[in-house]
C-alpha cells in the first residue's frame, strides 16, 4: 500500500509517498513558502506522485498534519486529505506536529523522554510531553513557560526538548536540556511513518486548535498526565 503523507501546518509545504509494506520513501517535499499553501498544494503532490513514479488512484491511506500550527496551514492540509479520502475511497488519520516532532527527537536521542514544545506567540508555547517509549506522557495543551518549568522540576532530568520553544525553555534553565529539533513542525517523513502507524478509527480528522481567535486559551495541559485505562 502506498500512503501520501501532507504538511501544512507551518510556512513549510510538505508533500511525501511512503512504500507502507517495504518501508521506503518513495518521495519526500518540502519547501519553506511562508503563505500560500492553497496554491500550491496541488502542484507539490503532483511532483512527488512523479517521483514516486505512481498514480494518484494507488494511493491507500492518507496521513496529515492537524496542528498546532497556522490555522489557515491546517485547515488547507486537513481539507485536502479528506477530499483525497473521500475520492480514492480511502481512509485518512491526523497526525499533530508535536507527535512527529517527538518522532523526530527519537531518532537521535532513543530512549529519552521528549517534551515537544512550539512557540505559539503571545508569551504561549504549545507543549506535550513523550515518554522515553514515545507513548503519550501528556495531553497536548497551551501553557506558559513558568508551567513549563514546573512540569520539568517534576520530571527526569534527561527530557529532550523538541520544537521552536526549546531556546526559549533552555534559556530560562541553568541547566540547559539537549535539543533535537528546533523547527515548529515536524519532517514530513515523520507524518507518514506515524501515518503508516496509525489505527483506523473511521473518524475524519479535525485540525488541532488548542487556541482560538476569539477563545481564551486553556491553559495548563502539559502538567496533565495520561491516565492509563
Amino acid at each position: 500500500m502506498k500512503l501520501l503523507a501532507l504538511d501544512t501546518a507551518s510556512t513549510l509545504c510538505s508533500v511525501a509517498v511512503l512504500d507502507v509494506e517495504t518501508g521506503t520513501m518513495l518521495a519526500a517535499i518540502s519547501e519553506d513558502i511562508g503563505k500560500g499553501h492553497a496554491e500550491h498544494l496541488m502542484a507539490f503532490i503532483e511532483q512527488a506522485l512523479n517521483e514516486a513514479a505512481i498514480s494518484i488512484g494507488e494511493i491507500g491511506k492518507v496521513a496529515v498534519s492537524v496542528g498546532p500550527g497556522s490555522f489557515t496551514g491546517v485547515r488547507v492540509g486537513v481539507s485536502t486529505a479528506r477530499g483525497f479520502g473521500l475520492a480514492l475511497k480511502c481512509p485518512v488519520v491526523g497526525i499533530s506536529t508535536l507527535e512527529a516532532l517527538a518522532y523526530d527527537a527519537r531518532q537521535t536521542f532513543a530512549g529519552r523522554p521528549v517534551l515537544s514544545i512550539i512557540d505559539a506567540r503571545r508569551d504561549e508555547i504549545y507543549a506535550q510531553f513523550f515518554a522515553s517509549d514515545g507513548s503519550i506522557g501528556s495531553v497536548p495543551g497551551v501553557t506558559t513557560l513558568p508551567e513549563v518549568f514546573t512540569a520539568l522540576s517534576e520530571r527526569q532530568n534527561d527530557v529532550v526538548l523538541s520544537g521552536s520553544g526549546a531556546a526559549l525553555v533552555n534559556a530560562g534553565l541553568e541547566q540547559k536540556l539537549d535539543v533535537a529539533v528546533t523547527t515548529s513542525t515536524g519532517t514530513i517523513g515523520a507524518f507518514a511513518r506515524l501515518g503508516a502507524l496509525r489505527e483506523i478509527n473511521g473518524e475524519a480528522p479535525k485540525p488541532l486548535y488548542l487556541r482560538g481567535l476569539d477563545v481564551k486559551p486553556q491553559q495548563g495541559f502539559v502538567l496533565k498526565r495520561k491516565v492509563a485505562e
